[in-house]
């Protein structure tokens, strides 16, 4: 069953235009008239012409999954940090829409660059989140392997990820892996839940960043760069409101997805919150830059639930009434509603997916906390590609000096990685497989 026109009544279903269902967003430039939407905080679908999307029950049971299982890892991060398990978090929560509905719309060659808060897409990659947990937790010296998972490590510096992601769409541009037809289905039939597929392997990039990071030079020299190359790239922007205390209207006096207008590419703005309109506008923009058209401005209309990083306090800078006026655009409600409203699941499945959520939980704590430590002199490795004289010379002084202290204290004998760490769950083992039953 599909269902785009399944349910009870597609009359009932669909409503009539996209900027109809808009108004229940805040009213920020022009939102009302250009953002895309597929799926209204109420659960009602919509048509929109130039962004159609056909999702069959078994997908949008897929897209209801990532977002309450990602929404878990997010929430069980948090606690660990606030228990002392981890260093820092940067939680992602409100944002689950944009970064499941853009992740599942790539294909297994596409690369994605991530800022440091795209859990999400990491999710849709394949990257367990027992390696975000080590990052944050100080015990892993990288995290994933990014020609694995075609998923680059998570980067700090604000925006420098947008020239590297530029970078490697001119790669690609260059080694003829673009150009080809494509038709945005997945390649096992799945087309909302599966990666996209094309038949000649076509490659293209995708970039995310947050509003922030639009103040900064980087993003624009990305934006230039990419345009006069005409690089296969989409600028995923997650416009969640606030770049730490600062508000929206501190970065810009025009919507962000207008900018691109004067780098001369597109530029769309997308309801954040709504996995379905974000999947269609990202497989579209994706496909656009694997048939050599060129970058994509994508701005994801969202909103920040939580703080920026365990350490900050939003209750500082913005006020309560906001938080819950956006509590009613929740992603993940209005998903659970369509899926009742249309017959595409029933109670039991909602069920299923919570039990599989604390299961999950658990399994993230218990790993958490018998990761060990990391070998002092493993700092030193994958530094540099071969030897490197100064470097060599460094670990060698630091292995003297923890030599010194072996008549004193012997070092903990070092666990077994399979012994130390908990049984991984059904739901942890698919990551070893690509993340193909996501």
């Amino acid at each position: 069953m599909s269902v785009e026109t399944g349910g009870s009544s597609a009359a009932e279903e669909l409503m009539p235009t996209a900027p109809a269902a808009a108004a229940g967003l805040a009213p920020a430039a022009g939102a009302a008239e250009e953002l895309i939407q597929l799926l209204t905080p109420e659960g009602q679908r919509i048509r929109h012409s130039d962004y159609p999307l056909d999702v069959s029950a078994r997908e949008l049971q897929g897209l209801y999954r990532d977002l309450v299982l990602v929404r878990r890892v997010d929430t069980e991060a948090v606690g660990l940090q606030r228990q002392g398990e981890l260093g820092l978090w940067a939680s992602l929560l409100g944002q689950e829409a944009a970064q499941v509905g853009s992740g599942r719309a790539l294909s297994p060659q596409d690369m994605a660059f991530p800022s440091y808060r795209e859990h999400g897409v990491a999710w849709c990659r394949g990257v367990s989140p027992l390696k975000l947990l080590e990052l944050f937790r100080g015990v892993s010296n990288g995290g994933w392997d990014p020609a694995e998972h075609k998923f680059h490590l998570y980067t700090i510096v604000i925006g420098s990820q947008t020239l590297h992601a530029t970078g490697y769409a001119m790669g690609v541009q260059r080694d003829g892996l673009t150009g080809g037809s494509t038709n945005g289905d997945s390649a096992n039939g799945d087309g909302a839940n599966g990666d996209g597929a094309n038949g000649n392997g076509s490659e293209a990039v995708i970039a995310y960043f947050g509003d922030g990071a639009t103040s900064q030079g980087d993003v624009s020299e990305a934006f230039n760069w990419a345009a006069v190359n005409n690089a296969p790239i989409v600028f995923f922007c997650q416009n969640n409101q606030w770049a730490i205390s600062e508000p929206f209207e501190r970065q810009s006096r025009v919507p962000i997805y207008q900018r691109s207008r004067g780098f001369g590419f597109p530029g769309l703005r997308v309801d954040g919150n709504d996995v379905l309109a974000c999947l269609a506008v990202t497989r579209q923009a994706l496909k656009a830059a694997r048939e050599g058209q060129g970058p994509t401005l994508i701005e994801a209309f969202t909103y920040r639930m939580g703080a920026h990083t365990t350490t900050d306090d939003p209750t500082r800078y913005r006020v309560a009434a906001e938080l819950e006026a956006w509590k009613l655009r929740d992603p993940i409600e209005r998903v659970k509603a369509y899926l009742l409203r249309s017959g595409a699941a029933e109670a039991g499945f909602i069920d299923e997916v919570d039990a599989e959520a604390d299961q999950l939980g658990r399994w993230l704590r218990d790993a958490c906390r018998a990761m060990p430590d990391p070998a002092p002199l493993s700092m030193f490795e994958h530094v540099y590609a071969g030897p490197q004289p100064i470097l060599d010379g460094e670990r060698d002084a630091y292995a003297a000096y923890l030599d010194s202290f072996a008549d004193t204290a012997a070092p903990p004998p070092e666990p077994d990685d399979d012994e130390a760490q908990p049984a991984q769950p059904a739901v942890a083992q698919a990551f070893a497989r690509g993340g193909e039953e996501l």
